[in-house]
């Protein structure tokens, strides 16, 4: 016997002229079972182990239509035996169907019309047994989704989106899958199919169900079209502000490197009472070399009056930047730092709100960098 993946619903009634010749709807049981079997990770109710045997004679019940008293046709001519009282516990909408048909015969009718014999078999088959083979499934995927669907069988429903996510779907189905999952009332697989689409949209562009869906649903495809768009633009927005953390991290560095060349010294630059040792332990920070070729550059510089210049401008951007972030401007040996502080009561409105504004989002991406660190 083929291997078989297996869902258990819980125990349900079958008629009397069954239940003489097979064993009890598979159930819960007490003995040899398994705490926590899950459906799609979500916990069933009590336990469940079904024996081998158990499924094997629902199995050969399905097979053989023992006391069959359904004919459900297919496409081609097709017929599959069945039992209405299965039929109707495990698919509300079967017993509707049953209801339906003519009592005044002995044996009642449904048809099943638009998809294969086979795909038909397998679902029957799992209304019995709750059991699929492996080919099977990944053969019929997609129209065992719709006779789940049609049929209100959730259990298969779940198998069949859950198999469609783990493996069956692919940038050649993905259209498909989406629109049926739109049809189908499957969220979660039409959200992940919407992701897929966006992900590698160039390839599915060139597939067959997109030119297919592009003539059939133009409003679909236009809607795809304009989330990649969006999708587009948001990574756009993504990547900038990402680069402008890096940029706002950078100047902070700076601004911790100033402090430092300034007050501590740094190889071969700093205070004038600062001796420097020949082996020094190489900096700390990164920035301490750019900036001490600024600083030498700012103190030779014929031009240095703001604009003459663009290192020197550079530069007096740097010692205001770091006179609005100092504390203590009174003990600070930077140069400058108390004369920027004064300088900034007469700046303009506008520069203020400029300035403010950088010196808030170098704070806050600081504050960030330092939680991120921290988690």
């Amino acid at each position: 016997m083929c291997k078989v993946d297996t869902i258990h619903e819980g125990s349900a009634p079958v008629s009397k002229e069954v239940s003489r010749t097979i064993p009890p709807w598979p159930g819960p049981v007490t003995n040899n079972f398994h705490k926590g079997l899950s459906i799609d990770g979500s916990p069933q109710r009590g336990y469940s182990c079904v024996s081998t045997a158990t499924k094997d004679s629902w199995e050969r019940l399905f097979d053989e239509g023992y006391r069959a008293d359904v004919s459900v046709n297919t496409d081609d001519g097709g017929i599959i035996y069945a039992h209405a009282n299965i039929l109707g516990m495990a698919s509300p909408a079967m017993k509707g169907l049953l209801k339906q048909s003519s009592r005044f015969r002995r044996q009642r009718s449904i048809s099943i019309l638009g998809v294969p014999h086979d795909a038909v078999r397998v679902f029957i088959r799992f209304l019995y047994s709750s059991c699929y083979e492996k080919r099977e499934m990944e053969e019929f995927v997609v129209h065992l989704l719709v006779l789940s669907h049609v049929y209100l069988v959730p259990q298969l429903k779940q198998e069949c989106e859950k198999k469609l996510e783990h493996g069956l779907l692919t940038t050649e189905n993905v259209v498909d899958i989406f629109q049926l999952a739109l049809l189908c009332d499957a969220p979660r697989l039409s959200l992940i199919c919407h992701r897929m689409i966006l992900k590698n949209f160039k390839t599915v562009c060139t597939t067959t169900g997109w030119k297919v869906m592009k003539k059939s649903h133009p409003a679909l495809e236009k809607e795809l079209v304009e989330s990649m768009i969006e999708e587009d633009n948001r990574q756009k927005e993504r990547i900038k502000k990402v680069n402008e953390r890096k940029i706002y991290l950078l100047l902070y560095e700076a601004m911790e490197a100033l402090v430092h060349i300034y007050k501590d010294g740094c190889q071969t630059i700093g205070p004038s009472d600062k001796d420097f040792k020949e082996n020094q332990a190489p900096c700390k920070y990164v920035a301490c070399k750019g900036l001490e070729l600024l600083v030498r550059h700012f103190a030779g510089c014929k031009l240095r009056v703001p604009g003459g210049c663009i290192h020197c401008k550079r530069m007096w951007q740097l010692l205001e930047l770091h006179s609005r972030l100092c504390a203590n401007s009174h003990t600070c040996r930077v140069p400058l730092c108390r004369n920027f502080k004064e300088r900034i009561k007469k700046q303009s409105k506008k520069d203020e709100i400029r300035w403010k504004m950088l010196v808030k989002k170098i704070l806050t991406t600081k504050r960030i960098a330092e939680y991120i660190c921290i988690d």
